[in-house]
């Protein structure tokens, strides 16, 4: 019998685009070699330029498909996308508690695409209360960083990130990690946070353009490297450096948003691409040797 993959259960809304959600966790972990258990939480109606409309999954059946999958298969690792609603937030809280020793990488999401709102203050209250306490990172970007670490509008825009990461660990996490793609800096600065501090800061090119799911990307790239044994620190490194080369690589296939290339060490470059040909052509000048009488 074949050795199995590290499993990662992520919960995540289904994006009929492929740039977010539940295709941008499995494609992700599927590239660093693992094996997704994806736990709908709800349906959306969206492309590559943003949101048109979701619906809830019922909590009931969040925590069905999710408990069966539990009671099977053993879990390295639990990923948390959008959630939908506060009912199921509540249900994949209680799960993280019934199995504290499976690590929950969380990705706060509270909008997408064009900036449509997914979320409210009871959500985000509830995630502080009953999620963040059984979560081993948390990897918001600035904007999310600040709404998790104040109810204050004015609060909010002044808060510096240092002290809305000890505000997000103080509800319980252990790491935070923000990531700094909106801020207005000549290169992206993410930082890992502990309750004793920064525990490292990496700096990445800014590159051009608008992109689709590069905060599920880089939390699911986060989770796999954790279910493949790597240690925290190395983890979110390796995930950065992922997730910046399926950035760097992305497509745009409609009228909205680059998607990142998250398969992209499988594709050929055009110098491999020419070689391959030559090496073709090159075998196909030589006849078979003759068939032996």
């Amino acid at each position: 019998m074949n050795p199995t993959p590290p499993t990662v259960l992520v919960f995540a809304a289904n994006d009929p685009s492929g740039g977010a959600g539940l295709m941008a966790d499995i494609l992700t972990l599927a590239s660093l070699g693992c094996h997704t258990l994806p736990i709908v939480t709800a349906m959306t109606v969206q492309d590559s330029a943003g949101v048109q409309e979701f619906h809830a999954v019922d909590s009931e059946i969040v925590d069905e498909q999710a408990r069966f999958i539990l009671e099977d298969i053993k879990i390295d690792a639990i990923k948390v996308g959008m959630v939908g609603s506060v009912e199921n937030l509540a249900v994949i809280a209680e799960i993280a508690s019934d199995y504290p020793d499976i690590p929950l990488i969380l990705e706060p999401v509270f909008s997408m695409g064009r900036g449509e709102e997914l979320s409210n203050e009871e959500l985000i209250s509830a995630m502080r209360e009953l999620l963040i306490p059984h979560t081993l990172i948390v990897t918001p970007n600035h904007t999310e960083a600040r709404l998790l670490a104040s109810d204050d509008p004015d609060e909010q825009e002044e808060i510096p990130l240092d002290a809305a990461a000890q505000r997000i660990l103080e509800c319980g996490c252990e790491y935070v990690l923000i990531a700094g793609t909106h801020e207005k800096t000549p290169k992206v600065v993410n930082t890992l946070y502990s309750r004793l501090g920064r525990v490292r800061t990496d700096q990445w090119e800014r590159l051009p353009g608008s992109y689709h799911g590069a905060g599920a990307t880089l939390a699911s790239a986060i989770a796999g490297a954790l279910a493949n044994g790597v240690e925290i620190a190395d983890a979110v490194r390796d995930a950065q450096d992922y997730t910046w080369q399926a950035l760097s690589q992305a497509f745009r296939p409609g009228m909205g948003q680059f998607i990142p290339d998250r398969l992209f060490w499988a594709r050929s470059t055009e110098e491999e691409i020419a070689e391959e040909i030559a090496t073709a052509a090159a075998a196909a000048e030589f006849e078979p040797p003759a068939k032996l009488q």
